[in-house]
């Protein structure tokens, strides 16, 4: 068996709409400037409290992650939770291809909370691709290979047999750190010529069949 682990903000939804104004949110309620989008999207595949250091080094951590999480709340319970995080062009159809091959397993392996993540496979009725889902709650932050570590513990397979797809540094150090093969995206938060520790980075979601052919043989 082989497994292909996802990255998910940035690589299979695009959820700067809500990360962005969600960060705005607690900044605002905890009385601060809100940081740059720029800054906002660099720091996405981090946990939180990661995130947080990174973005205000000098402000309390717990307050804006407090504040962070009840604003992605309330964005969540007022839009739903797949209107501002909506999957890229071609992300389902490749999770239903891999999906439908024997000898794959699919994985995801995300900054995001169980919470945060569960809602958001509800919303795209994407629950039943993943036989391992690894979020912030359980692991430190990537790029600590924790969570890839976990992901093929729970598949039974193999640092050989194992590829992430991710668009973030953050990714690539993981991916890196477990000793897997790592295929970048180009439509993610990071630039694409930063994933210099990818396979190929990926332009289109139609890509990754040959990708994943040319690193398996």
């Amino acid at each position: 068996m082989r497994l292909v682990v996802f990255d998910v903000d940035g690589t299979l939804v695009d959820s700067q709409a809500d990360i962005v104004g969600s960060m705005g949110d607690a900044f605002a309620a905890a009385g601060l400037a809100a940081p740059a989008r720029t800054e906002v999207l660099g720091i996405v595949g981090l946990s939180l409290p990661q995130a947080m250091h990174v973005l205000a080094p000098d402000a309390d951590n717990d307050l804006l992650v407090t504040r962070y999480k009840q604003a992605y709340a309330d964005r969540r319970q007022r839009d739903g939770a797949g209107q501002g995080s909506p999957l890229y062009p071609g992300a389902r159809a490749a999770i239903e291809r891999l999906h439908d091959l024997p000898d794959v397993l699919l994985g995801l392996a995300t900054g995001k909370s169980k919470r945060g993540l569960d809602a958001l496979l509800a919303a795209h009725d994407l629950d039943r691709f993943f036989v391992t889902r690894q979020v912030a709650d359980f692991h430190p932050s990537k790029p600590h290979p924790a969570m890839l570590h976990t992901a093929m513990a729970e598949a039974g397979v193999e640092a050989a047999d194992t590829v992430m797809v991710g668009d973030t540094t953050f990714d690539m150090q993981m991916a890196e750190a477990a000793g897997v093969a790592f295929l970048g995206v180009d439509w993610g938060y990071h630039p694409a010529a930063r994933l210099t520790y990818a396979h190929t980075v990926l332009t289109d979601f139609s890509d990754i069949d040959a990708a994943l052919a040319a690193l398996w043989g």
